[in-house]
């Protein structure tokens, strides 16, 4: 699959982001920090990661916490995915939260957090007076029950 061209703007000292591996979906994205700083337990805080983007019309890129920093240290992103419109030009910043039972140092450069790019479908709405059932129909939280 061909990759989309995106423009980015890099403010900090950070190198672009970029994919791990070759079957990476996810690229790490760095805190721009000038110090470390340190998130208490069920703290939040926005962190800046100099980066600018312009995403292609049809396209959002998805921030999504990394799986290393959520089990080794607690921390995980919030409004997770978070979204990224393709029509935003302002700065990536991420939501960090502290799960985690102790203090934990966020440091500058440190990988905080992972952008996928997705493929958008816009919705046209079909207004009528009812719906296709199915076997499961309204049931919700909890309806299929354990096995």
């Amino acid at each position: 699959m061909p990759a989309i061209n995106v423009k980015i703007i890099n403010t900090s000292s950070n190198a672009l982001p970029e994919y791990a591996t070759a079957g990476a979906s996810g690229m790490d994205i760095r805190a721009y920090l000038d110090e470390a700083i340190t998130l208490e337990p069920m703290e939040r805080t926005l962190i800046p990661t100099g980066l600018f983007i312009e995403l292609p019309a049809g396209y959002e890129v998805q921030i999504r916490p990394r799986s290393g920093l959520a089990v080794k240290q607690g921390i995980t992103c919030l409004n997770t995915p978070g979204t990224i419109d393709a029509d935003y030009r302002g700065e990536i910043k991420i939501i960090l939260i502290n799960l985690s039972a102790e203090s934990q140092v966020i440091h500058p450069g440190d990988r905080i957090a992972q952008m996928v790019l997705q493929s958008v479908e816009k919705i046209s709405w079909v207004i009528t007076k009812q719906i296709e059932a199915t076997e499961r129909n309204a049931g919700g939280f909890g309806h299929t029950g354990k096995q």
